[in-house]
């Protein structure tokens, strides 16, 4: 099995580069058959497996020092990493103090050029994931073996992940499948609605045959509808042409048939025994010990932590690197100071460390300017837990409440086959979860669901997404602290609902254009 990862990782980092420089031009994935590999080992193909699934949640096969990306620092090459880079520092609700090598331009969404190295990071992710998962697709393909169907579907899922996300943050990039896999030329550039024409296909094949029940962390059924659901609710962004209905079709598959509910305890979502929610539909596994990463929920919790004014051991951390803390944009919603937060009963306003902290993000640099989130901790629900380094809490990255809201906003705006009376059962069911009052038929607009899912969602990799969704992010309908690059906020060109093309992968293939504005 070592060997047979060792084969894989180099070939898809091979096939990576490739995609990028010189166009899949990659050898066969293993040295043994497949066959050959099943009668030494029958847990080979799981194995390999979860090694695609720890492409989304590790950053390299032998430990937290090492990227299956080139990466000055591996802990920056992860994909969570990059997601709450890139989908919350650069919106409202989250800002980042560090300041280097690029982390400046997100959080004050200004300035953004090809050269920054958190969008090569993210782009040289996708295009690590996409050729590994064609590598492996190739190599099923010529052997017979236990679950065949399913692991195929689970592989396709995964490239499929990973070419929607090139979707949303880049727009367009090169189309890699198994089909021209080994070409020598530099593939086309595909535009966005190629993309999502690609992405649905896939989906749509692999939805009716892929299993509807799965182990912990694995996709299932309702996996891949949250996905489809995700790609549907944003096709007015993506090609221009609104998929209410589609997007209502597949979310209220997951909510009449996936079987999961809402945590009665809102906190042990977000917790290190979260692994117990009946509401998370498909994590990305974290854990302390054998799979140590700086780019999992470690950066989360350690980031928003630090030891100059944060009680560490609280947290289950053993250190505070000083670099996260949410703005008013966030913490906003729930008063106008940090005595509003603590007399409300909503237990979500209470999820922000206020002691030693002003309400106001004067200078994002300065660390005691708005609250540091301590929604992800690495204790248990009940506090429970000696501090480690290493966060053992898994990001859930698709869940019910997500799913309930997004059922409410498309209720609202029309979608065939849904009612506002249930909508407003499942936003209510929301928020009285975490204690916060029920609201009325009159209080459901789509401001009303852009701020709940802000108080509901935030820091979880999708803020950005939702904002241009509901036409917030750019433009000055709707400003926040440091947008633009101001401390009171200024406006931004529409350029910004896209990001540059990194050089580097315009480089690599004369192909591909820059997206406009850069």
């Amino acid at each position: 099995m070592k060997k047979i990862f060792l084969i894989l990782l180099s070939i898809a980092t091979f096939g990576m580069y490739t995609s990028c420089v010189d166009d899949l031009d990659t050898k066969p994935i293993t040295e043994l058959s497949l066959e050959e590999l099943l009668a030494s080992d029958p847990n080979a193909v799981e194995g390999l497996v979860s090694r695609l699934y720890s492409t989304f949640a590790l950053t390299g096969p032998s430990g937290p020092g090492s990227s299956d990306i080139d990466s000055p620092d591996p802990g920056e090459s992860a994909f969570l990493r990059a997601i709450i880079n890139l989908q919350d520092f650069t919106a409202d609700a989250m800002k980042n103090r560090w300041g280097d090598d690029g982390l400046d331009q997100l959080t004050t969404t200004s300035d953004w050029d090809r050269n920054n190295k958190f969008f090569k990071l993210f782009y040289d992710r996708a295009y690590y994931t996409i050729p590994q998962c064609n590598n492996f697709l190739q190599a099923l393909d010529v052997a017979d073996f236990p679950d065949e169907e399913n692991i195929i579907a689970e592989t396709r899922f995964l490239r499929a992940l990973a070419y929607y996300n090139i979707i949303d943050v880049f727009g367009k990039g090169v189309l890699a499948t198994e089909v021209n896999f080994g070409q020598t030329q530099p593939l086309p550039e595909a535009s966005r609605i190629e993309l999502f024409n690609y992405v649905e296909s896939e989906l749509l094949a692999i939805e009716p045959v892929i299993r509807t029940t799965s182990s912990y962390g694995r996709a299932n059924t309702y996996v891949v509808d949250m996905l489809l659901a995700k790609l549907y609710i944003n096709a007015e962004v993506y090609t221009g042409t609104p998929r209410w209905d589609d997007a209502a079709t597949y979310v209220k598959k997951v909510i009449n048939e996936g079987g999961y509910s809402l945590d009665s305890n809102f906190v042990r979502i977000f917790s290190s025994d979260n692994n117990s929610s009946p509401e998370i539909i498909f994590p990305l596994l974290a854990e302390s010990l054998t799979s140590q990463s700086y780019g999992n929920t470690t950066y989360i919790v350690n980031g928003s932590l630090s030891s100059d004014t944060m009680p560490l051991a609280q947290f289950g951390a053993t250190d505070g690197w000083t670099g996260h803390r949410a703005s008013k944009g966030w913490y906003g919603l729930f008063g106008n100071s940090a005595e509003d937060l603590s007399a409300s009963s909503d237990v979500r306003a209470s999820l922000f460390w206020t002691t030693g902290h002003n309400f106001e993000m004067s200078d994002y640099r300065e660390w005691t300017d708005g609250f540091p989130s301590i929604k992800f901790r690495n204790t248990a629900s009940d506090g429970s837990g000696s501090p480690v380094a290493f966060s053992a809490t898994d990001f859930p990255f698709y869940r019910l409440s997500d799913a309930y809201l997004m059922y409410a906003e498309l209720a609202i705006r029309g979608a065939a086959g849904t009612s506002m009376s249930d909508a407003l059962t499942y936003v209510n069911d929301v928020r009285t979860r975490s204690n916060a009052d029920a609201i009325g038929t009159s209080d459901l607009t789509l401001d009303f669901i852009l701020d709940e899912r802000a108080r509901e969602l935030n820091l979880e990799g999708m803020r950005r997404s939702d904002l241009i969704r509901f036409n917030k992010f750019t433009g000055g309908s709707y400003i926040w602290p440091w947008k633009g690059g101001t401390a009171s906020g200024s406006s931004i060109s529409n350029d910004y609902k896209l990001f540059p093309i990194p050089a580097t992968a315009l480089q690599a293939n004369p192909n591909l254009t820059q997206n406009p504005g850069y």
